[in-house]
């Protein structure tokens, strides 16, 4: 197995490469605003790093968000065209479930809010239920104003940027900032393993006949600032 993961629904274009047994190279560049520009090459740098070829991929993982329009259809764009392009299975996985699994590989036990920038003064955020197991989502993602999430929500240790943006509402934050390549290979190498199971542990649906898998529609949570402009109405003598 040679598991290729991308996202790039938060600042950070990340890829990551999983053997099966571990994760094996990560490649990521901060930038909210380029991400076309360095997805490509951290692919590129990411297969070279481990001497690999694109042809070396087995399967492809896509972090479907929530996040900005443009920056998201990226990841989403290119990873069903590299995988189409080689006749692989693409799968896609909630990006904030990334970064809760980040947390719980780095320690985190309890619950735990996730709160990534959504921008307009707002963020897109679900919680977990982070157990010796993994992270259980516990809420549906969301976007809203940091303020107007619940109360009980907004007193949790919190992950993602939301808590250095909106610190007043958001107090208690902690790591990670931003979704890691390596940390979305790894949770898409585990949900592999669980093939059979028919549901999510919240009872949340999965679509991937229960592998731990969402569909590959991104999760925009509203409508993008760009839209077509109306028709113009042109005046006709008659």
């Amino acid at each position: 197995m040679l598991l290729l993961a991308i996202d790039t629904s938060t600042t950070a274009i990340t890829v990551g490469l999983h053997d099966g047994s571990s994760v094996v190279a990560e490649e990521t560049t901060l930038d909210a605003r380029a991400h076309a520009e360095h997805l490509a090459p951290g692919i590129q740098a990411a297969l070279a790093s481990v001497g690999a070829a694109t042809e070396d991929v087995t399967d492809v993982v896509v972090g479907i968000g929530p996040g900005p329009f443009t920056g998201l259809r990226v990841g989403i764009v290119t990873g069903r065209t590299f995988a189409f392009a080689l006749g692989l299975p693409v799968r896609g996985i909630t990006s904030l479930d990334a970064l809760a699994h980040q947390a719980w590989a780095g320690g985190h036990r309890g619950d735990l809010l996730v709160a990534t920038d959504a921008r307009r003064k707002e963020v897109y955020a679900a919680a977990y239920a982070l157990g010796d197991r993994g992270a259980v989502r516990t809420t549906e993602p969301v976007v809203a104003r940091a303020e107007d999430l619940p109360p009980e929500l907004r007193a949790l240790p919190c992950a993602g940027r939301g808590p250095s943006l909106y610190a007043e509402a958001l107090p208690h934050g902690t790591g990670p900032l931003d979704v890691s390549g390596g940390a979305l290979a790894d949770l898409a190498v585990r949900r592999l393993t669980q093939a059979g199971a028919e549901a999510a542990p919240n009872g949340l649906q999965w679509v991937d006949r229960g592998h731990g898998f969402d569909g590959l529609e991104p999760l925009y949570l509203r409508r993008p600032d760009a839209a077509p402009a109306p028709p113009s109405k042109k005046s006709t003598l008659g």
